[in-house]
């Protein structure tokens, strides 16, 4: 009976260290997640807006191109 009880304490704290383990990994994971979709949507308005500068002001859009070219070599 001794054995049977060690055995279920045993498999209850490595339940808890497992429950434990995983919620926190999924924390991070879900922390991941929503920093990848808010800069995806970043990315997005970014884009809209350079696409309207190219399509309404090509001169801007060739000016913000030769200004991303120069500070690229930092």
């Amino acid at each position: 009976m001794r054995t049977v009880a060690t055995v279920a304490v045993v498999a209850l704290i490595g339940w808890v260290c497992v429950k434990i383990v995983f919620g926190f990994a999924g924390g991070i994971v879900g922390l991941l997640l929503s920093l990848a979709w808010l800069g995806l949507k970043i990315l997005l308005v970014v884009g809209i807006v350079y696409w309207l500068i190219s399509v309404f002001s090509p001169e801007t859009a060739r000016k913000i191109r030769e200004g991303m070219k120069s500070n690229s070599s930092i």
